[in-house]
């Protein structure tokens, strides 16, 4: 039981850290490519998983829309931007690295050890 407490701890714990607020996400890809495939399957999951119920998720193909890319100047592909809560991030790649997602669009801090050999 004690494992269940600290779920439930853990997600009350995320669930005030985003104030109840609703994620707005748009995802930039080129196409149906497998590059552009993947990162719309792995932001899939990793909404589900951390930001189940308070989440909206927008797939923006630039192909058939080039000037939304040109609006919110994306210069990589494929490009996720968290709208809100503020302040608006840019995450590019193909999202398979979750911690990387988490701390994009601000539900984990950065790791506290920073690079220290540049």
């Amino acid at each position: 039981m004690k494992k269940e407490k600290t779920s439930t701890e853990e997600f009350e714990k995320a669930s005030a850290k985003t104030g109840g607020a609703k994620y707005v996400l748009r995802l930039y890809v080129t196409g149906m490519t497998p590059r552009s495939t993947l990162a719309i399957a792995n932001v899939r999951k990793l909404c589900e998983k951390h930001l189940k119920g308070s989440y909206e998720l927008k797939v923006i193909d630039i192909y058939r829309q080039p000037e939304r890319a040109k609006d919110e100047q994306i210069i990589a592909i494929p490009t996720l931007i968290k709208k809100l809560p503020l302040p608006i991030r840019k995450i590019i790649g193909d999202m398979s690295d979750t911690e990387r997602f988490l701390v994009g669009i601000d539900l984990q801090p950065r790791d506290s050890k920073e690079r220290t050999d540049e």
